[in-house]
């Protein structure tokens, strides 16, 4: 019984190396990428081989990230469970498993899908290790804003998948992540900025004031309705589209100056919250615009 406990447990650490909540984020806009790409609903095969591939390039990254990350995750109190914390996993093995997830994902989508996805998605993994976490993390306020770059390539990857090119499309949706990441992970900092002051990483809600962050927060938040407007008529999308555009970055734009208006960690949550609603009801929004009859 100790023996099978003991295998659940290591398996359950391997898992969380992963951060599989971040993976179903990022997969919550691949499949609805593809729906536009193709204008109908993809081949099962390929939505498959696509969501298997990128989720474990991403979890790959992720497994990496702990790696470098370690000697932080045990300063801030939101992350000291984590496995390489609590010596569930070593270092080392850990580095060799998310290499191993690398391997297999760019072979999977290099065979199964296209080498231009593969490309792009270890491309993406290279560029959140190398610029993000080594890098930006530790030492700008603008890290999560340029290191967003990394979690927007998915709809890339999804749309090469569909279409073995990219066009000025999927750049726009790239631009709708790319706009999204800062309020959204700002968002949850505010809650958490003495971690990372503890920590010493400069994420901005812990180096600036409030009322700075919070403006960027809005500003950003402004930025990616427009963005999402504009994907209305450069994706060729349909009015079931354009509605969920306008309405849900109307709330988003609420929820940030209400924000603003109180500096609550309440608020701050309650924008985070939000913000995971409005990027799944969004390309929830494009993918149902497409399927439905025009």
């Amino acid at each position: 019984m100790t023996a099978v406990l003991t295998t659940r447990s290591r398996f359950a650490a391997y898992v969380a190396l992963t951060k599989p909540r971040i993976i179903e984020l990022l997969l919550v806009t691949t499949v609805p990428t593809m729906v536009v790409a193709r204008r109908g609903m993809p081949g099962a095969w390929l939505v498959v081989a696509t969501l298997v591939g990128g989720a474990l390039a991403a979890a790959g990254a992720n497994a990496t990230n702990m790696v470098i990350d370690r000697d932080i995750d045990k300063v801030m109190q939101r992350t000291q469970r984590r496995p390489l914390v609590t010596g569930e996993i070593t270092p080392r093995n850990a580095l060799v498993f998310a290499i191993a997830l690398e391997v297999v994902a760019a072979a999977l989508l290099w065979v199964t899908v296209n080498p231009l996805s593969a490309v792009l998605a270890v491309s993406a993994t290279l560029f959140y290790v190398f610029v993000y976490s080594l890098w930006l993390k530790r030492t700008s306020t603008q890290n999560i804003v340029i290191g967003g770059a990394a979690g927007a390539v998915p709809v890339l990857v999804g749309w090469a998948a569909v279409t073995g090119t990219l066009s000025w499309a999927p750049v726009v949706l790239f631009a709708i992540i790319f706009a999204w990441t800062p309020p959204h992970f700002w968002a949850l900092a505010v809650r958490y900025r003495d971690d990372y002051a503890a920590a010493n990483v400069p994420m901005l809600p812990s180096v600036a004031t409030f009322e700075y962050t919070s403006r960027r927060i809005v500003a950003y938040t402004l930025i990616l309705w427009a963005i999402s407007l504009a994907f209305w008529p450069v994706g060729d999308m349909g009015l079931l589209y354009g509605l969920a555009a306008i309405v849900l970055g109307a709330i988003f734009t609420w929820h940030a100056v209400a924000l603003a208006r109180s500096g609550t960690y309440e608020k701050a949550m309650r924008l985070f919250g939000w913000s995971i609603t409005y990027i799944t009801l969004l390309f929830g929004a494009m993918a149902v615009d497409q399927l439905l009859p025009r």
